[in-house]
C-alpha cells in the first residue's frame, strides 16, 4: 500500500481545519444561548462640569461555543435619551445583526451629558440598553445624577462578611447645598458625631443603611421649615410613597446621645433601628417633631434602647409601627402611633404598637431583660386591624414589664380600667384627616369626644416643646391628643 504524499497530508489537514472552523463560526439560534455582561448596571456619579460629559465602559461576553448575533442593541428611550452608546466603533442609539465569535467579547462605551446647574434638571436621570438575542431579552440600567450631590459609596470591604462601607469623616456636618446619596453602608465611626443641618436631603439607594457605630452619635437638626429628608433614590411620581425602597437608619448598640429634630423619614424598610443603651445617662434617641411612615416593616424598631420622643408620627408600615422589644425605657408624649398599611395583596396580620421584654437565643430558651418604663402620654394608637386590637403586650412573666397609658386614645380589647390604664379612651375613632395621604391631622370636629380637648394639661408644665405641635400651633388648655392639636 502507498503512503500518501505529504502535499496530500498537509491538505487533508487544511481541509479539516477549514471543516471544523466553519463550525465553531456557525452562528447559533439556540434560545438557550444567552449574552453575559461585566456589570449590570452603569452608575455615572462623577461632579459634572457646567455642561457634563464622561464615559463608562462595559463588556459583553458570547460564553457560548458557537458565534453568536445580535440582533438588537438599543438605548430603551431611544433618540430622548441623555446616553449615547458606542459599539463596533460607531455611536448611535440602535444598532443591528451584531456578531460576537465563540467565546468572545465586545465593548461598549457608554457616555451621557447632563447639565448639573440646570434646576429644572430630573435629580435622577435613567435609561437602559436592551440586547435582544434569539428570541431573549437582556438590559443593562444606566443611572446618572443630574445636580451635583455628595455621594458616599463603599470602598472598605470586610472579610468577615459585614456588607461593604464608607466611612464618614470624623465630625463631619452635612449641609443642604448638596443632596446626599448612600450606597451600601455610610459608617459614622466610634467617638465621632455626624450633624445633619435642616434642610438637608439625604437619598438612600436600595439596601442603603445610615450605620451609627458604638460610640458614635448622629444629630439631625431640622427645623419646621426646612426639615432634613431621608427617602430613596427613585423619584419618580411611582415612588412617592412606596415603602421597601431602602434598608433603615442604624444606631447600633452602645451608639449614645443621638437627636433627631424635625425630619422625614419614608420608604424604607425600618426608619429607625435603635439597640441597647449606650454608656450615657441621656436617651439613646432622643426624636421630635419627626414624620416616619411608609416602611415595609417598621417605623421604630428598638431592642432594650432608652428613647424619649414627643410631636412624632409613625405610621403605616408593614409590620409593626413600633416595635419596643428586648426591655428598655421608653417616653412618649404627643404621639401618633397610626397603621393603615395597604400593600394591595394582603390584609394586616400585625398590631400598630408592640411591647416585649424578652428574646429567645439560639438553643431555644427565652432570654429576658427589664422593660422598665413604657410611658406613653396624651398618645393616639390606632388603626384599622380587623382583629380590633392595635396594641401586643409580649411579656415574658419573669421580669419587669413596665407600661402605662395616660390619656390616650386606644383601639384595643384590653381592660383600660386597669392600673396600667389611667384617663384612657377607648375604641372611639379619631378622624383623621386623610389617612390614605398619610395626614394625621385633626380637623373633623366630630373627633370631639375621643382626642379633642382630652390631653392631660399637666404634661404641658416644665416642658416648653410640648406647647407647640407638630405644625407649630399652639396646644390649646386642655389639649387635643396626638401629635396635632385640634385645627378647624
Amino acid at each position: 500500500m502507498k503512503l500518501p504524499s505529504k502535499i496530500a497530508i498537509i491538505c487533508l489537514f487544511i481541509v479539516a481545519l477549514t471543516i471544523d472552523s466553519c463550525k465553531k463560526d456557525r452562528i447559533t439560534t439556540d434560545p438557550s444561548a444567552k449574552l453575559s455582561f461585566s456589570t449590570q448596571s452603569i452608575l455615572f456619579d462623577t461632579v459634572f462640569t457646567t455642561v457634563g460629559s464622561t464615559t463608562k465602559t462595559f463588556l459583553v461576553y458570547n460564553r457560548n461555543p458557537q458565534s453568536i448575533k445580535i440582533s438588537s442593541i438599543q438605548l430603551a428611550r431611544g433618540t430622548a435619551s441623555n446616553f449615547r452608546i458606542n459599539v463596533n466603533g460607531l455611536k448611535g442609539v440602535q444598532f443591528s445583526n451584531i456578531e460576537i465569535r465563540a467565546k468572545d467579547s465586545m465593548f461598549v462605551f457608554v457616555e451621557v451629558t447632563v447639565n448639573p446647574n440646570n434646576a429644572s434638571s430630573p435629580l435622577v436621570i435613567r435609561d437602559s440598553i436592551v440586547f435582544q438575542t434569539n428570541g431573549n431579552m437582556q438590559d443593562v440600567h444606566l443611572e446618572a445624577w443630574g445636580q451635583n450631590a455628595y455621594f458616599y459609596t463603599p470602598n472598605i470591604f470586610p472579610a468577615n462578611g459585614f456588607p461593604g462601607y464608607s466611612n464618614i469623616s470624623c465630625n463631619a456636618v452635612w449641609t443642604n447645598d448638596k443632596p446626599h446619596v448612600i450606597y451600601a453602608y455610610a459608617r459614622v465611626q466610634p467617638g465621632c458625631t455626624l450633624t445633619i443641618q435642616a434642610g438637608t436631603k439625604i437619598y438612600m439607594h436600595p439596601n442603603a443603611v445610615l450605620y451609627v457605630d458604638s460610640g458614635a452619635t448622629v444629630k439631625i437638626v431640622g427645623n419646621i421649615s426646612q426639615p432634613v429628608i431621608f427617602q430613596g433614590d427613585r423619584l419618580e411620581p411611582d415612588y412617592a410613597e412606596a415603602a421597601g425602597q431602602w434598608n433603615r437608619i442604624w444606631l447600633s448598640p452602645q451608639s449614645i446621645n443621638n437627636t433627631i429634630d424635625w425630619a422625614i423619614i419614608k420608604n424604607g424598610l425600618i426608619g429607625i433601628q435603635t439597640d441597647t443603651m449606650g454608656a450615657s445617662i441621656n436617651p439613646t434617641l432622643t426624636i421630635s417633631n419627626t414624620i416616619i411612615r411608609n416602611m415595609s416593616a417598621a417605623a421604630l424598631f428598638a431592642q432594650g434602647s432608652f428613647v424619649k420622643g414627643w410631636n412624632c408620627v409613625f405610621a403605616n408600615c408593614g409590620q409593626y409601627v413600633a416595635a419596643l422589644t428586648i426591655g428598655g425605657k421608653y417616653n412618649f408624649y404627643h404621639c401618633t402611633f397610626a397603621n393603615y398599611w395597604n400593600n394591595g395583596t394582603t390584609a394586616r396580620q400585625f398590631p400598630t404598637l408592640l411591647l416585649n421584654n424578652y428574646y429567645t437565643d439560639a438553643n431555644q430558651h427565652n432570654q429576658t431583660r427589664k422593660l422598665d418604663s413604657a410611658y406613653f402620654y396624651n398618645c393616639i394608637v390606632y388603626g384599622d386591624l380587623s382583629s380590633g386590637d392595635e396594641i401586643k403586650l409580649d411579656s415574658s412573666g419573669t421580669s419587669t414589664f413596665r407600661f402605662k397609658f395616660h390619656y390616650s386614645l386606644l383601639k384595643t380589647t384590653f381592660n383600660t380600667s386597669a392600673f396600667h390604664y389611667e384617663h384612657v379612651i377607648a375604641n372611639q375613632e379619631p378622624y383623621f384627616n386623610n389617612v390614605g395621604n398619610n395626614d394625621y391631622r385633626i380637623m373633623n370636629p366630630y373627633a370631639l369626644p375621643a382626642v379633642i380637648h382630652k390631653g392631660d394639661s399637666a404634661i404641658l408644665i416644665g416642658r416648653p416643646y410640648l406647647l407647640y405641635d407638630l405644625s407649630g400651633n399652639i396646644r390649646v388648655i386642655p389639649p387635643t391628643i396626638g401629635a396635632y392639636e385640634y385645627n378647624p
